[in-house]
């Protein structure tokens, strides 16, 4: 049997506590495959699942995302809806261990890293940083996403106290991507120029 708990984002720390550790082996992967179809069911891609592993306790910890066509985050109903759906199939899951566990799902938060194309496409609209391999880091707003690379309008920096300046837009190619991040913003995008429906929940990537 599990404890089944649904939150919205999965870069939750606890301060003083250390991390448990995640179990890397097969497991993860079957369970993968057993819980895939029922996200599917309802529209939206299974990130990742993880067995966290503390002593004697065991956490099933599923990240579930909104298509990368889609913008915004994954509500909180849909979280819990199918974090009930996801406890049933496990526990009628027959090679599953006996030992009792916890069921996390949640839905990335806006910390994690931009590491896959569909990350970006899920992050078209925000602000972000992007470490460039062979080049000068650039921090912008992503226009567009293609199957080669991202778009961005950079924002240059002006005199202290005055709002950023819009570069021209540049394209760089995921070949030259080292990594990226989402920037936190409390400004409006319609001040961008950009239409607020790519604002989604500020804890949801």
């Amino acid at each position: 049997m599990s404890n089944a708990e649904a939150t919205t984002s999965s870069d939750r720390t606890d301060a003083g506590k250390a991390e448990p550790a995640t179990v890397l082996n097969p497991e993860a992967e079957r369970l993968r495959s057993l819980l895939e179809p029922a996200v599917q069911a309802h529209r939206l891609y299974l990130e990742d699942v993880a067995i966290n592993v503390a002593g004697s306790n065991r956490v099933v910890h599923v990240v579930v995302d909104l298509p990368q066509e889609e913008t915004g985050g994954v509500s909180l109903d849909v979280i819990s809806d199918i974090s009930k759906e996801l406890s049933g199939i496990l526990d009628s899951d027959p090679s599953m261990d006996s030992r009792p566990y916890d069921l996390e799902v949640s839905s990335p938060g806006v910390g994690r890293p931009l590491k896959e194309p569909r990350h970006w496409h899920r992050a078209r609209g925000r602000m972000v940083s992007v470490n460039v391999i062979q080049g000068e880091n650039v921090t912008g707003r992503i226009q567009s996403v293609d199957d080669s690379g991202v778009t961005l309008v950079p924002e240059i920096a002006v005199k202290k106290g005055m709002k950023p300046r819009q570069g021209d837009p540049i394209k760089l190619p995921f070949d030259k991507i080292r990594s990226g991040k989402v920037e936190i913003e409390f400004s409006h995008l319609d001040e961008a120029g950009l239409e607020n429906e790519h604002n989604g929940p500020s804890e949801e990537a």
